[in-house]
């Protein structure tokens, strides 16, 4: 079978061809009615991924009377719902050790718990709502690929234990992890229990409806080229404005494109390839019968997970940053960074060398400049928003989705003290700044990768490439 094809255009509807998700999606993806004309709405959400729809959805359960309508540019899940790498995992862009340092060990203790609990309420929710999201919660194998690889894990081991958080986790070594997945060059790995593998684009597209039943309005086919917020909020598109009490930015690296947000967030392209189904006999060389997400300890990020039509997805970060944060669908696809998955995959895999991979796929995720997610509402300009999920948006976005209803409704909770909310990250550098900068934190993590696997030393974390990126 050959790779997917980009779409020709964002009015195409052809949507499948976006990413195998949104194919194998089960829908219908024909774009919903635009938005025309004038419409006042208690609240106005730009974006139809996970942050808007979740957002959405939870309004809704706490008030069904309240008139909650969405805008977005594509179709519901065009972006990162829809493209990412089915992991529902209660990892957070900011590692345990920072947050610590930053907030305390109170409050690192508290991400950690409402992550982990987020992850169930994902499965939870889907449920309710008889969404086929495929949600198995295996839990999340972090593999050393080689003894390089293994003071990572240690580190964030006994991160765990000093916070007092690491019921579930447990330090494998090679024969152990052997029983559960078969990998090259593998000595140990890290298990963490509070991760699910799942299919996004399912669940994006059912959260869609489920919306609807419950009173929301979806328009399609609408792109924001404004907002404004203060007495009169509203939503502005060439063909309407949609006013409101309250209005939700939810567009995570796509709000870039607004010149006010240009610099908030860093796009950045993640990258996966899939394979064919595969056989009964190479499943029984591999193993993996628990289900597990599946990553290393790369600086410069690798992702695995299963189907459950039995495929192997891998994806990654190789893809180059483009000046002035472009994003466009022609970045969607780039030739030697899919190529360098393919090989990757059967470097991790060797009996599958000769396998047919038979979708490629990418897209744009929002990188704040600190590392740390922002969900916010400010009662001055009735503006809410949630993004920056730097890759770990699927249960990440359902917490802001409940944390903007708190903040929206006026309901104090534990997850309204969480360090995330209020936060307001400094903006990124102007160009060319950006460029080099990112640019050289990209060029610098691929070359301590290859020197600790040529090497078999494990990088120091001193060099600037590693200060500049830590997190």
């Amino acid at each position: 079978m050959a790779e997917a094809a980009p779409p020709a255009s964002r009015r195409s509807r052809d949507y499948g061809r976006v990413s195998y998700w949104l194919e194998s999606a089960n829908d219908d993806l024909t774009p919903r009615p635009a938005l025309r004309g004038a419409s006042e709405v208690d609240v106005a959400i730009l974006g139809a991924g996970f942050t808007g729809l979740w957002t959405a959805y939870y309004l809704l359960l706490h008030d069904p009377s309240l008139r909650v309508a969405i805008v977005e540019r594509y179709i519901a899940g065009f972006g990162a719902s829809g493209r990412n790498g089915a992991w529902c995992t209660a990892g957070f862009p900011l590692s345990l050790d920072r947050l610590e340092q930053r907030y305390g060990a109170d409050q690192a203790r508290a991400v950690a718990g409402a992550m982990a609990e987020t992850v169930d309420e994902v499965g939870r929710a889907a449920r309710d709502e008889r969404i086929d999201a495929q949600f198995r919660k295996g839990g999340e194998l972090l593999i050393a690929r080689g003894a390089h690889q293994l003071p990572a894990l240690e580190h964030e081991f006994q991160t765990l234990k000093n916070l007092g958080i690491a019921d579930g986790w447990a330090m494998l070594g090679a024969e152990e992890l052997s029983a559960r997945l078969r990998v090259s060059k593998a000595v140990g790995a890290l298990y963490n229990p509070d991760c699910a593998a799942i299919h996004p684009g399912r669940l994006v597209r059912g959260l869609a409806r489920a919306v609807e039943r419950r009173g929301g309005v979806i328009y399609e086919q609408s792109e924001v080229t404004q907002f404004t917020g203060g007495s009169r909020p509203h939503l502005t598109t060439p063909q309407g404005m949609l006013r409101a009490q309250t209005i939700v930015l939810a567009g995570e690296a796509y709000l870039t494109r607004l010149p006010a947000l240009h610099r908030d967030a860093l796009p950045v392209y993640s990258l996966i390839v899939l394979s064919e189904p595969l056989s009964e006999g190479q499943w029984a060389q591999i193993g993996w019968e628990g289900n597990e997400c599946v990553a290393s300890a790369r600086y410069t990020i690798d992702y695995l997970s299963r189907t459950v039509d039995g495929r192997i997805l891998f994806g990654g970060r190789g893809a180059p940053y483009h000046f002035g944060s472009r994003i466009e669908e022609g970045f969607d696809r780039h030739g030697p960074t899919h190529a360098m998955l393919r090989r990757q995959l059967v470097d991790w895999f060797p009996m599958l060398k000769g396998i047919t991979f038979t979708h490629a796929w990418g897209g744009p995720l929002g990188v704040s400049r600190d590392w740390m997610p922002t969900m916010s509402f400010d009662p001055e300009t009735n503006i809410a928003t949630a993004r920056g999920y730097t890759g770990q948006g699927v249960a990440t976005s359902n917490l802001s989705g409940r944390v903007l209803t708190d903040l929206i409704t006026g309901e104090a909770s534990p997850l309204t003290y969480l360090p995330m909310v209020g936060h307001r990250p400094r903006h990124w550098e102007p160009e060319p700044i950006r460029w080099l900068g990112v640019r050289f934190v990209q060029r610098g993590l691929r070359k301590l990768d290859d020197k600790a696997e040529r090497t078999g030393q494990a990088p120091t974390g001193r060099s600037l490439a590693e200060r500049l990126a830590g997190h």
